[in-house]
C-alpha cells in the first residue's frame, strides 16, 4: 500500500446520461475558473464499476473436492457475460457482464486438489489421500460432505501434511503461475478488468480470519513470489506476519498490494478483537493499530455467508439490522456463538471499537471502507435472485437444495439449512476508469462501497459548507468535492465559524432492479464517558413519508412482491432519493463517522424463485423475500 496524493479535483461524478447536468439556477460566481460546459475538463472519476473481489474456482481444495469442475478462464467468462455450463450440468449466464473480477483460490493446499482427485502416488500413501480420493470421485452428497470434513480437519489443524501443498512443491508453483496466466489472458482495459488476489486462508480453531490478497501488479512483479500461507514453518496464522509479507513484497518488487478482511461473522469475536489473540491477549497497541490501517484499507461487510453491516443485539434500534444474519457458531461449527462475540464480527460495531481503540493508543485499528463480494465456491458469481447458483456446488439449482443440512454439530448444537445461503454481494468502486491501476488506487483510498447485489449508484460527500439548496443541484459530484471529501475520508478541519458538518447523499436505483426505500446516514461515536453511541437518521425516503423529529420514518414503504410468480413492481419506492444532511448532535470534542446506508423495496428472494421454478412449497422458516441494500465506506471526523 503505497501513499498518493490526492487533489481535491479527483471528485466523483454521476455517469453522464444517467443523470445529465444542468447550469440552470447557478450562480456566475460559481462558474469562474471553470469552462462553461460541466462536462469539460473533468479531472476526476466519472464512473462507477460493480465487480466481485471474492471468488474460488475448482482449484480451491474445498471447492474442487466439492464438486467444482469449472476453473479460472470459465469463471472470466462467466463474469464478463458469456453462457457457461455449471458444475452440475447446467447452462448459466449473467443478466450484466462485471466490470472487474478477481480470483482467490486458497493459499494453503494450492494445487493439491486436483492431485487428491487424480490419485497421486504421494496422495494415495497416506489414509486421508485415500479417503478423499475415493469420496471426491463419488460425486454429489459424500463429495460434498468430504470438503466439509476437509474444512474442518484444515480448521483445526489436523490435515495431513502430504495434502497440504505449500511454496516449494512444484505443483503449487505450477498453479500460481496459471492463475496469473489467466488473470493475463482475460484482462482487458476498459471492459472487463482482472486483478491477481489469492485468499490467505487464516483459521484459528475454526474461527475464520481470511484475508483476500489484491495485487495492483501484473505477472512481472507477481511472478516473483508464491501466495503467503498459513501454515507454518512457511506461513502463519497470524495478520501480523501477513502484514510484514505485504511490506517485504513491496519492498523486493516496487509493487503495491492490499489486504481485504473477511466478513467476520464467522470469527466467533477474532475479527475486530480489542487484545492481541496470538499473543496471549496482551493489549493492542499503535503498532498494530498503524499497520493494520495501512495493508487493510477495505472490509467485506456482505456475501453469500451472510450479512454482516449490524445485528440486532448490537443495535437494538435499527428495524434493518436483521437482515440475513448469521450468529450460531464458527466456521466449521466447532464452537457455538456467544453475545460477547458478537460486538467484534458486525462492521458497524468494528468501527465503534477502532475509535475505542485509537482513544486508548492514538491510531484507530478499524478505519475500514466496505465492499461486497460472493465467496463462490462454484466459481460462477450470481448476485441476482432469480440466477442463484448457491455457495458449492452441492446447492447449484436444484429441488431440494433450500432444505439441505448445510452443516451440523451433534456436540456444539449447531446445526444449519443451506437456505441461510444468500446471493452474493457486489463491490462498487468510483474509478478514473476501468484498468487495475485506477481500480487499486479507488479501493485503496476507499471510494468504495458495498451492495448486496443490486447495482444502484450511491454518492456521499462530507463537509462543512453543504446547504439545503444543494439537494436540489445535479452537478453533485463537482459540488462534492467543491465543498466537500467523498467516502472513505477524513472531514478536513473546520473552517472558523462552522457548527455542525453536513453530508450530501445521493442514490439511484439499479436500472434493472428495484426502487428505493430510503437513504440512511449511520452515526457512531465516542460520548464524553469514552463509551460507544451509534444512531440511525432518514435522510430521504419515498411515497411522501414523513421523517420524524427524532430522524426517524418509521412507516413501512408497502409491499408489492406476488409470490405466485415470482415478482415485483416498482408502483411504490423511488427511482432515486437524496438529500444534504447536517448533523443535529454534533460535538466537536467527540471522535465521530458517519456511512450511508440505501434500502431497496422489498423484492423477492432467491428461494421464492426456486419455489415457483421446482413447484415445491418452502417450510415457513424459510423466508422467501427482503429488501437489498448497500452500504457507503465511512467518513470520519477526529477532534
Amino acid at each position: 500500500m503505497k501513499a498518493r496524493l490526492l487533489l481535491p479535483a479527483l471528485a466523483c461524478s454521476f455517469t453522464t446520461g444517467l443523470t445529465a447536468q444542468d447550469t440552470a439556477g447557478i450562480d456566475a460566481a460559481d462558474l469562474k475558473g471553470r469552462p462553461y460546459s460541466p462536462y469539460a475538463d473533468r479531472a476526476f472519476p466519472e464512473n462507477v464499476y460493480f465487480g466481485d473481489t471474492h471468488v474460488h474456482t475448482g482449484l480451491s481444495a474445498d471447492a474442487g473436492g466439492g464438486g467444482t469442475r469449472l476453473m479460472p478462464r470459465d469463471a472470466y467468462r462467466f463474469a464478463r457475460g458469456e453462457q457457461v455450463t455449471s458444475n452440475t450440468g447446467q447452462p448459466a449466464k449473467l443478466n450484466r457482464a462485471l466490470d472487474f473480477f478477481m480470483i482467490t483460490d486458497h493459499s494453503d493446499a494450492m494445487g493439491a486438489i486436483t492431485d487428491i482427485i487424480k490419485g497421486a502416488p504421494n496422495i494415495i500413501a497416506t489414509d486421508q489421500g485415500k479417503q478423499f480420493h475415493k469420496a471426491f470421485n463419488a460425486g454429489g452428497d459424500t463429495a460434498a460432505k468430504a470438503a466439509v470434513e476437509l474444512i474442518r480437519l484444515f480448521s483445526q489443524g489436523k490435515v495431513d501434511p502430504a495434502l497440504n501443498y505449500q511454496p516449494g512443491n512444484q505443483a503449487y508453483r505450477r498453479v500460481w503461475d496459471d492463475i496469473m496466466s489467466a488473470a493475463e489472458e482475460f484482462n482487458d482495459p476498459g471492459n472487463f478488468t482482472t486483478l491477481i488476489a489469492y485468499e490467505w486462508t487464516s483459521l484459528t480453531k475454526g474461527n475464520n480470519l481470511h484475508r483476500n490478497v489484491i495485487f495492483r501488479d501484473g505477472p512481472e512483479r507477481t511472478g516473483k513470489i508464491v501466495p503467503y500461507t498459513t501454515t507454518p514453518p512457511i506461513g502463519s496464522p497470524n495478520p501480523r506476519d501477513l502484514w510484514k509479507w505485504l511490506q517485504n513484497y513491496e519492498d523486493t518488487t516496487g509493487g503495491d498490494v492490499l489486504a481485504i478482511a473477511h466478513n467476520g461473522n464467522l470469527s466467533n469475536g477474532m475479527m475486530f478483537a480489542m487484545k492481541d489473540d496470538f499473543d496471549n491477549d496482551a493489549a493492542l497497541d499503535a503498532d498494530y493499530a498503524r499497520t493494520r490501517m495501512k495493508w487493510e484499507r477495505l472490509y467485506e461487510a456482505t456475501q453469500i455467508k451472510g450479512d454482516g453491516e449490524a445485528h440486532p443485539f448490537l443495535s437494538p434500534e435499527d428495524e434493518f439490522a436483521d437482515f440475513e444474519s448469521w450468529d450460531w457458531g464458527n466456521l466449521d461449527a466447532s464452537e457455538a456463538k456467544t453475545k460477547e462475540m458478537l460486538p467484534g464480527e458486525y462492521a458497524r460495531s468494528g468501527l465503534l471499537r477502532g475509535l475505542e481503540l485509537q482513544a486508548k493508543t492514538g491510531v484507530n485499528p478499524y478505519k475500514f471502507g466496505m465492499v461486497g463480494a460472493s465467496d463462490t465456491h462454484t466459481a460462477l458469481t450470481a448476485p441476482n435472485n432469480d440466477n442463484f447458483f448457491g455457495k458449492l456446488t452441492a446447492y447449484e439449482p436444484n429441488e431440494h437444495r433450500a432444505t439441505h443440512i448445510a452443516k451440523t454439530n451433534k456436540d456444539t448444537g449447531i446445526s444449519y439449512k443451506s437456505w441461510r445461503y444468500i446471493t452474493g454481494g457486489l463491490t462498487a468502486v468510483w474509478s478514473e476508469s476501468n484498468t487495475r491501476g485506477a481500480l487499486f488506487d479507488a479501493m485503496e483510498r476507499r471510494e468504495a462501497y458495498a451492495t448486496t447485489g443490486p447495482r444502484m449508484r450511491v454518492r456521499f460527500f462530507g463537509g462543512w459548507e453543504f446547504e439545503k439548496d444543494d439537494q436540489n443541484r445535479r452537478d453533485l459530484a463537482q459540488l462534492g468535492y467543491s465543498k466537500g471529501v467523498p467516502m472513505g475520508s477524513d472531514l478536513a478541519a473546520a473552517p472558523e465559524g462552522a457548527k455542525a458538518p453536513s453530508f450530501l447523499l445521493y442514490a439511484l436505483r439499479d436500472p434493472m432492479g428495484a426502487n428505493l426505500d430510503r437513504v440512511q446516514i449511520i452515526k457512531g461515536w465516542l460520548d464524553a464517558d469514552g463509551k460507544s453511541q451509534e444512531k440511525i437518521y432518514d435522510v430521504s425516503v419515498s411515497d411522501g413519508r414523513t421523517i420524524a423529529e427524532d430522524g426517524r420514518c418509521k412507516t413501512p414503504v408497502g409491499d408489492t412482491v406476488d409470490l405466485s410468480i415470482p415478482a415485483w413492481t416498482n408502483t411504490i419506492g423511488a427511482s432515486e432519493l437524496g438529500g444534504v444532511w447536517t448533523d443535529p448532535e454534533f460535538d466537536p470534542a467527540l471522535q465521530a463517522f458517519y456511512y450511508a446506508r440505501v434500502i431497496e423495496i422489498p423484492t423477492p428472494r432467491w428461494t421464492a424463485y426456486d419455489a415457483v421454478k421446482f413447484g415445491i412449497k418452502m417450510p415457513e422458516e424459510i423466508p422467501l423475500k427482503g429488501q437489498e441494500r448497500a452500504y457507503t465506506s465511512p467518513i470520519w471526523y477526529t477532534p
